[in-house]
């Protein structure tokens, strides 16, 4: 079986004071593309969802693609965590060192060894020992509740309640990760445990965080890929012009949207939305996926779950239409470019980054993961209760948001295009999008 990719612990940098910090993000890679490759995504599937039970109170929703992740430290000294920095929720995780099972040591064949969290070697830990259990939509833990002093991205609060997880699923065993910190709202939290990011507040600039994800083109590469900003606006990574709407509900980072098309497709029908960053693809109505499927012409692989379409170009100048979501009378469209990726599917296929949430009319209809996050740059502004999008830039995608000729060599491109970036562009004015 092929080497997973080992998510590698890198130090948190301080680039300002400590009122504005900026802490690096990187992606695990992907896990749903290295099992394809090998013809084993069915089976690891199966042996998962034998063992996990949902109830999809919380909707952490893994897909395996595009996973970002943080490093965070517990305890006196400091024991560092690869985490999941998590919109969708609001609770602090880590494995406890007492847990025994295989999911909470990491399964061999994931190429990833849990950090667990040993309270013994800890000065400054308190035992609460308040039971806690935290269903997510994919995925579950359990064990006690505790406090520790707590870093991340260069802030520190020093008694911050925690689960100690003495039960993890089995599916969070598969992943490259050692627990989630939850960005969310203080009623979203289970047992009314104070989020990290309420607790930071007072040490912040400003009470708001930016989150920019970074879209590398290549996939299961790992590394490097985006940041969080707490208490200020990513002025480097995220255009100035920012939108703001208000929150519909103080939970989830929760907002209404007016209509939602693409191509000949269109519903203008209002509906609930969260921002998330602990879900991959972006989730919509069935009836919506039905569309986008018609418009592209994709087709629905049941061996693997997804929707197909042929990936000749994906990554070159659009010939499939922007998804386009309609906020605070704005629209936001979204390009081939950052919906369609290759997950090594073989005999030229490539996916849809999107997937079904149909709820009977209970929460909210769609949630916008990382692919739209990753075009948009998200401020959480929780001071003002309310959400901005700023369009967000990348290393490996020209201005327009395509790639035209490929990465630029020793800083020259060919007659017609300039380099921008690490890309061969065309300048604006000869651009034909």
């Amino acid at each position: 079986m092929k080497t997973f990719l080992i998510f590698a612990v890198a130090v948190i940098a301080v680039l300002a004071a400590a009122e504005v910090i900026k802490m690096p993000m990187y992606s695990a890679g992907s896990k749903r593309a290295q099992y394809m490759k090998n013809g084993q995504w069915q089976s690891y599937m199966n042996n998962i969802t034998k063992h996990v039970k949902s109830t999809g109170t919380q909707p952490f929703i893994d897909y395996f693609d595009d996973f970002y992740l943080g490093i965070i430290s517990l305890g006196t000294p400091k024991q560092n965590f690869t985490i999941v920095l998590d919109t969708g929720s609001s609770n602090l995780w880590v494995i406890d060192v007492k847990c025994k099972s295989q999911a909470c040591k990491g399964y061999p064949n994931s190429g990833f060894t849990k950090h667990q969290f040993d309270p013994s070697k800890s000065s400054s830990y308190q035992k609460n020992g308040q039971f806690f259990s935290i269903q997510y939509g994919s995925g579950s833990c359990q064990g006690n509740l505790a406090s520790d002093v707590l870093n991340f991205g260069g802030i520190q609060v020093d008694n911050q309640t925690f689960g100690l997880s003495s039960s993890i699923a089995d599916v969070f065993g598969y992943q490259p990760m050692d627990g989630i910190l939850g960005l969310g709202w203080p009623n979203l939290a289970v047992d009314q445990v104070i989020p990290p990011i309420q607790n930071a507040l007072p040490q912040l600039d400003k009470q708001l965080f930016t989150v920019w994800l970074d879209r590398k083109i290549e996939v299961s590469k790992g590394g490097n890929a985006g940041q969080i900003t707490y208490g200020g606006f990513d002025t480097e990574n995220c255009d100035a012009n920012i939108n703001y709407v208000k929150l519909s509900s103080l939970t989830y980072w929760q907002f209404p949207i007016t209509g939602f098309s693409m191509g000949s497709y269109k519903n203008s029908k209002k509906a609930q939305v969260i921002s998330d960053t602990g879900t991959s693809w972006i989730g919509a109505p069935q009836a919506d996926i039905n569309g986008i499927a018609k418009v592209t012409g994709a087709k629905y692989d049941n061996v693997n779950g997804v929707y197909t379409i042929p990936c000749e170009n994906y990554n070159k100048p659009s010939t499939l239409p922007d998804m386009t979501f309609t906020i605070g009378g704005k629209q936001y469209p979204i390009p081939q470019i950052e919906y369609v990726l290759d997950l090594n599917l073989g005999n030229g296929q490539c996916v849809l980054t999107v997937f079904s949430m149909d709820g009977g009319g209970f929460g909210p209809s769609y949630i916008l993961g990382d692919t739209f996050i990753r075009t948009y740059c998200n401020i959480y502004d929780v001071g003002n209760k309310q959400i901005g999008f700023s369009k967000a830039s990348h290393s490996g995608i020209c201005p327009d948001g395509e790639p035209d000729e490929g990465p630029c060599v020793l800083g020259f491109c060919t007659l017609g295009y300039t380099c921008q970036g690490n890309q061969c562009c065309l300048p604006p004015a000869t651009a034909t999008y």
